[in-house]
């Protein structure tokens, strides 16, 4: 089918916001090849290189985020919102766009409060359990909102609520054997396999959590142990496994790139508990640890992460418990057939592998609302 939709997805600053915003534009080109999609993000962010690394133009707004703690920054923060909204009108009025989507990150909150007030149709995608204070003020005008949890009734209003779950890079569904996978992790298929992802940056609890248990891994040989460090703190762990005595059943890496691989090898997954990287769990029925973040708006993934023990999804463990407790708990986990089971197949049941696809109907849908709103108006006019 042969449309001209002319489509704005803002958003980004972390993989989280960017690899949903990607899926849903490519779930929209897909069905539609003659769409347009122009993606608006923040200077300097991640989305500046990953979004033109995917084939679709981007426009950057100098936004960022408040500092609370050092409040005098924020008169610079103030002022770039201001020239951030005068782009964001500026980008509206030249690209004409007949709806606006807004998927989390700094620039979402210019871009859909200025199409709001343009009269264009926005459609909000909350990946969180917990909604964000942006988003909160973004839904009063928004015209659809798209949730991956129940119960998000007590942030937005209901009518305009849908389920369609978080949208995930499918392409970790096109895995190999776990033979194949093994082999290109150079890991041995008959071994339990634990994969510890703190981020592309790291997490220093996790790391930390992994040096005070290295003893604990060298006396489990039986299980290997895929531990990704995260770039800025890869040197330094090295260094200090390397002195201490780095156990023969231990990977260490700064970044896993192939993460399909990885997760297709992996019996459990130790994670923060970021909305995104959830979703994907969920895709593959992976048996997970959770380790929420303590440095996040309204302490949001420590909530994520209770959506899924509640529906014994997953397990918890503080940041503030994990040097004494994760990797003792991850090997009794992974040890425990029956656990690793009934946490593979309850994740399985949250899982909403057609999420990007529903929330491209919807995106098209408020388009075509919009165009037919514009041609009577038009019609109106030349009367």
């Amino acid at each position: 089918m042969s449309k001209n939709y002319r489509i704005i997805i803002s958003g980004g600053g972390t993989g989280g916001h960017i690899f949903p915003a990607l899926s849903i534009a490519d779930a929209i080109k897909s069905k539609y090849p003659d769409a347009e999609i122009l993606f608006v993000g923040a200077e300097n962010r991640m989305e500046m290189q990953r979004v033109p690394e995917a084939g679709y133009p981007i426009v950057g707004l100098p936004v960022m985020g408040f500092d609370r703690s050092n409040p005098l920054r924020n008169i610079k923060v103030l002022w770039k919102l201001f020239v951030s909204r005068l782009k964001a009108r500026k980008v509206i009025k030249d690209f004409a766009p007949q709806v606006a989507v807004g998927v989390g990150g700094y620039a979402s909150g210019p871009t859909l409060n200025i199409a709001a007030k343009m009269d264009i149709p926005t459609l909000i995608q909350e990946q969180n359990s917990y909604a964000g204070v942006t988003n909160k003020l973004l839904a009063k005008k928004a015209k659809m909102i798209c949730v991956a949890y129940e119960g998000m009734e007590r942030f937005f209003p209901h009518e305009k609520l849908k389920i369609t779950g978080n949208p995930v890079r499918t392409a970790l569904l096109d895995r190999g054997s776990r033979e194949e996978c093994a082999k290109a992790m150079n890991l041995d298929p008959a071994k339990k396999c634990i994969l510890l992802i703190g981020g592309s940056l790291g997490a220093r609890t996790m790391n930390e959590s992994m040096m005070h248990s290295l003893d604990t891994i060298k006396a489990n040989p039986d299980i290997q142990f895929v531990w990704q460090t995260g770039k800025y703190y890869y040197k330094e762990i090295t260094e200090r496994v390397e002195k201490a005595g780095k156990p023969a059943n231990l990977t260490i890496t700064d970044f896993v790139s192939d993460m399909t691989s990885a997760l297709g090898v992996a019996d459990l997954v130790i994670s923060r508990a970021g909305a995104g990287s959830i979703s994907e769990f969920a895709l593959l029925g992976k048996a997970v640890i959770l380790v929420p973040s303590p440095n996040v708006a309204e302490d949001h993934q420590t909530k994520n992460a209770m959506a899924l023990v509640e529906k014994g999804a997953a397990i918890l463990i503080r940041d503030s418990e994990a040097q004494e407790k994760l990797v003792a708990t991850a090997i009794e986990t992974v040890y425990a057939e029956e656990t690793l089971a009934s946490l593979s197949s309850n994740i399985s049941k949250m899982a909403k592998p057609k999420a990007a696809e529903e929330i491209a109907e919807e995106v098209i849908l408020l388009a075509e609302a919009y165009a037919e709103k514009e041609t009577r108006r038009k019609n109106e006019n030349l009367k």
